[in-house]
């Protein structure tokens, strides 16, 4: 059976449908529109590595370090002794994204800065957001065969995407090389945004993968699978 990373905490069944956890040596991409729920699946995923010993970069272009850490204990991940013991390296990237002249050479300096992928699972959120003004096809193939040459020392690379800051070209290209494909759908029903983890292709599973994961956010209780998804 493969090596997975497990992410399984007592509360979701996330785990559960994912197929017990990320099979070593993968590349991720979790693809989604603005505010779709692609940054909390990856807190979500990374609570539950860090809770079973694996340790975790978490790449971010989202939230400050202060932000981050507000964040995943107003879901009830509390993760301040997990960053205390440095199993949890968070770096915040948003000076790096506001700043015109970094922009350029990121893809670069992302491959050179060996500290950032000494752990076992890299998170990046959002990769697109970082990559959109220095992506071109070469130095995207570049990035990927780099992310490819990690996953040959067995660690997981977890990326997300916002389509719409990436050609359909270099977006196709992660999504073509990556080993474990997911989606994110959201629908708003009422008050209610129903949301739905798509998965499109997930490479040697351990367990049986759901194709289609329906979940909430909720403050204090974190990210709840649905039981049925419906429509």
């Amino acid at each position: 059976m493969a090596t997975v990373y497990s992410f399984e905490i007592q509360r979701d069944e996330l785990n559960d449908k994912l197929g017990g956890g990320f099979p070593k040596g993968s590349l991720v991409v979790i693809e989604g529109g603005s505010g779709g729920g692609k940054s909390t699946i990856c807190q979500r995923i990374t609570y539950g590595m860090i809770e079973k010993d694996t340790s975790v970069t978490f790449i971010s272009t989202q939230l400050t370090t202060k932000g981050y850490i507000n964040q995943m204990y107003s879901l009830d991940y509390p993760i301040a002794p997990h960053l205390l013991k440095g199993r949890l390296l968070y770096i915040p990237v948003i000076p790096l994204v506001q700043s015109a002249k970094s922009r350029i050479d990121f893809i670069e300096r992302l491959m050179g800065a060996k500290e950032l992928f000494e752990k076992d699972v890299i998170v990046i959120d959002t990769i697109s957001s970082l990559i959109k003004y220095s992506a071109n096809t070469e130095k995207s193939l570049d990035l990927i065969s780099f992310f490819k040459k990690l996953n040959g020392m067995g660690k997981v690379i977890i990326l997300t995407i916002e389509p719409s800051e990436l050609g359909e070209d270099i977006a196709s290209m992660f999504r073509s090389s990556c080993d474990v494909y997911m989606t994110l759908k959201s629908k708003a029903l009422g008050a209610e945004v129903k949301r739905t983890l798509v998965v499109n292709k997930f490479t040697g599973a351990n367990g049986p993968v759901g194709q289609m994961i329906g979940f909430r956010i909720e403050t204090k209780v974190g990210l709840v699978v649905e039981i049925a998804s419906v429509g």
